[in-house]
């Protein structure tokens, strides 16, 4: 699996295949039992945690269930990752978070606590706080889980405007066949622990892999057991 700098590449697959243990892996979280993960022509596989750390500095993720601090507001967490990265004044890091808030569509929303965000707002904070750092590299992991298909093509929309704004290598691990095929440059069907086929949308569609076929069309027939 290659991602090309300032491209979207969808991980997709069934349920407990392994997409989000991909994806942390990535983010470097989680170490490999064997393999590969290189950033920018490096092995992060192994190293150091010295050494890694200013490679993570690159990453910002998305998590599934957005990970906010529910005790902290809405600027807290969006601004936590430059209180722990960088060392910058107080009127600095509040220009961030409301520019970052801004650019997915929640401005004036600082001093709310996520118990009064509503799913989508909370998934959109998650974004702003992960943009907060000026990632190069963007995880998302499941971004419209739980959410209603409104909501979903929201979170969708905002992707590809991050992505083509921004110019932000983006990885989105999802089953979510609507939103891949709106984000995603390219995809990659993850089964059995291995990508079994990497291409555009018009190239999965029209694949004869039946895994692949078998999971874009929703059906309970196939070589995958249900």
């Amino acid at each position: 699996m290659r991602v090309e700098r300032g491209e979207t590449f969808a991980v997709v697959g069934y349920s407990g295949v392994g997409k989000s243990t991909l994806l942390k892996c990535i983010a470097g979280l989680l170490e490999p039992a064997s393999g590969e993960v290189i950033i920018d022509g490096v092995n992060i596989v192994g190293m150091p945690e010295s050494k890694l750390r200013p490679i993570r500095a690159k990453i910002g993720m998305v998590f599934q269930n957005a990970a906010l601090f529910d005790s902290l507001t809405v600027y807290e967490n969006v601004s936590f990752g430059l209180r722990h990265q960088r060392k910058l004044p107080e009127d600095e890091i509040r220009k961030i978070v409301a520019e970052k808030l801004a650019l997915v569509g929640l401005s004036n929303t600082e001093n709310l606590y996520p118990s009064q965000l509503s799913g989508g707002m909370q998934k959109r904070v998650g974004i702003a706080r992960a943009l907060a750092v000026n990632p190069e590299i963007l995880l998302y992991d499941e971004p419209t889980s739980g959410l209603d298909p409104v909501m979903s093509a929201v979170i969708g929309d905002l992707i590809v405007r991050l992505r083509d704004n921004l110019g932000v290598t983006t990885v989105v691990v999802s089953h979510d066949v609507v939103l891949t095929k709106k984000v995603a440059n390219r995809i990659g069907m993850l089964h059995r622990g291995r990508i079994c086929m990497v291409g555009t949308w018009d190239e999965i569609e029209t694949t004869d892999n039946p895994v692949v076929r078998q999971f874009i069309s929703g059906s309970i027939e196939g070589p995958v057991k249900v």
